[in-house]
């Protein structure tokens, strides 16, 4: 045979799911986009075109939307163990399954008061608005031993309008970049944090504290650190998170420098000093785009650098 079969894996993806927990007249809302895949002895469906190890990717889908309904939603992170720990263990040709997740977040609406009542009630608990920020992302990956549970965000848009500059950099012929002392810094953060628990022997971290509580010292940092670099600020995100956090030993970033620029407006004869507040063009591209990842001392690095899909 001149061709052999290289690594392979299949699935449902995005599967949307939203489940709603009604407690009393206050509900709860987790809306999720969950994707499955599924590898291990799989040989034969791709020589052959034998499925008799396949479990069909719509009975995937029923999974998620059943185990939603049988387990809950408690958070992203433990919905997908359960998930992964379904297909490997009730399947024996599965050998390992990848359940990834985005989390889009709601915010109850707040009413009016009391004293204007709306169709016969004085408080409403159970109406949403989308949040218009971050989307929280999980992976969670089972081998029938061993877990890897990645988990982060994308798409937090953060701003500092002071406490930033860029000077002393390399000059060459082509630089006409100006040096900076008062700047405007800002990014869209994204942002992948590996927990440190692999093993059902181990103490499960509580998965929803611990992204509130990563996300809180990640833009404490953002906000407290004067950035002479967006490297600098950074690394004093990711810093504050491994030290604050014990359950997690590595995260990456990925930051695009959203640029804004000074407007020249000498030619209608105004002034544009930051020191009065100025105004500033916001440049959508070219941007740089400033990548790393901050890990506890003696851990080695597992979280791809290309993060393009994770």
């Amino acid at each position: 045979m001149p061709t052999i079969l290289g690594q392979n894996q299949y699935g449902k993806a995005e599967n949307r799911v939203v489940k709603i927990t009604r407690d009393g007249d206050t509900h709860h809302i987790k809306d999720l986009n969950v994707s499955v895949a599924l590898s291990g002895d799989m040989d034969d469906v791709h020589y052959s075109g034998s499925n008799a190890n396949v479990l069909p990717t719509d009975t995937t889908k029923n999974t998620v939307f059943a185990f939603a309904k049988e387990h809950g939603i408690e958070s992203a992170e433990q919905f997908g163990i359960h998930l992964a720990r379904h297909f490997v263990s009730s399947q024996e040709p599965i050998h390992r399954a990848r359940i990834r997740i985005e989390e889009y977040s709601w915010e109850r609406i707040a009413t009016s008061d009391g004293n204007s009542r709306f169709i016969g009630a004085d408080e409403v608990r159970h109406s949403f608005a989308r949040k218009g920020m971050e989307t929280r992302v999980s992976q969670i990956t089972y081998d029938g031993e061993n877990w890897e549970v990645i988990s982060g965000l994308k798409d937090l848009t953060v701003m500092n309008s002071t406490n930033s500059e860029f000077w002393g950099y390399v000059k060459d012929k082509y630089t006409t970049l100006k040096e900076a002392y008062d700047r405007i810094l800002a990014t869209d953060v994204s942002a992948r944090w590996r927990y440190n628990w692999t093993s059902d022997e181990q103490h499960m971290p509580n998965w929803e504290k611990s992204y509130e509580q990563a996300r809180k010292h990640m833009l404490h940092a953002f906000a407290e650190t004067y950035s002479l670099s967006l490297q600098q600020t950074l690394y004093q995100m990711g810093s504050r998170i491994i030290n604050s956090r014990s359950e997690i030993d590595e995260i990456r970033f990925s930051l695009p420098n959203n640029h804004h620029f000074l407007v020249d407006l000498e030619p209608f004869g105004l002034k544009n000093d930051t020191a009065e507040g100025a105004v500033y063009f916001a440049a959508d591209r070219p941007y740089g785009l400033i990548e790393a990842t901050v890990l506890r001392d003696g851990v080695e690095p597992k979280i791809p650098v290309d993060m393009t899909n994770l």
